[in-house]
């Protein structure tokens, strides 16, 4: 959603920065990203850790660039994460890239892999609620009621996180249950 240059062009003006992930809908960015010599730069960070039933290494490469397709573009990132799941022992291996408006002397290679794990939490909660809640293809457009509904999802989803609840799905079917369950989660009791 914020790969976008207008959103880029409104934090550049405000002499804001940014740190974008470059998804799949953004096609041209992502070809001009991947023709980069990826090969040629080497390795500047590594990370290991574990944890949802599988390993994972992200390895980081960081490229300067000044003529991007994307505005104020000083800097990009590769991340190749390699993840084995526990169980099964299937490995997948995933390209990620990122944009930012961050120069080299303003963020190093560390600084950017701790940048980027530190959004993926977003991420996650945007997926919760798009995946779970289909809020995509919600319908309030207009006024409040955008934002109104998000802060409901919001507070469904966090409620249930801090009662220990990992699927947001069952969660909410065992609240739905009972009457009672989401006053409790609440703490309305």
């Amino acid at each position: 959603m914020h790969t976008q240059h207008d959103h880029a062009v409104y934090l550049l003006d405000r002499q804001a920065h940014y740190i974008v992930i470059v998804k799949r809908n953004t096609k041209k960015l992502r070809e001009q990203l991947k023709s980069l010599p990826w090969k040629d730069i080497p390795l500047q960070d590594r990370t290991r850790t574990s944890g949802h039933g599988r390993h994972e290494i992200r390895r980081l490469k960081v490229c300067t660039v000044n003529n991007l397709l994307f505005p104020g573009a000083r800097q990009v990132v590769q991340i190749v994460r390699r993840r084995v799941h526990r169980k099964t022992g299937k490995i997948t291996l995933r390209t990620v890239y990122a944009v930012t408006s961050l120069t080299a002397e303003q963020a190093g290679p560390a600084w950017l892999a701790l940048l980027i794990r530190r959004h993926w939490p977003v991420e996650d909660l945007h997926h919760v609620r798009d995946v779970t809640f289909a809020e995509d293809a919600s319908q309030p457009r207009t006024g409040n009621a955008p934002r109104t509904m998000a802060t409901c999802r919001n507070l469904a989803i966090g409620a249930l996180r801090l009662a220990g609840v990992r699927n947001i799905v069952s969660g909410l079917g065992r609240a739905a249950r009972d009457q009672t369950r989401p006053l409790a989660l609440l703490g309305l009791t």
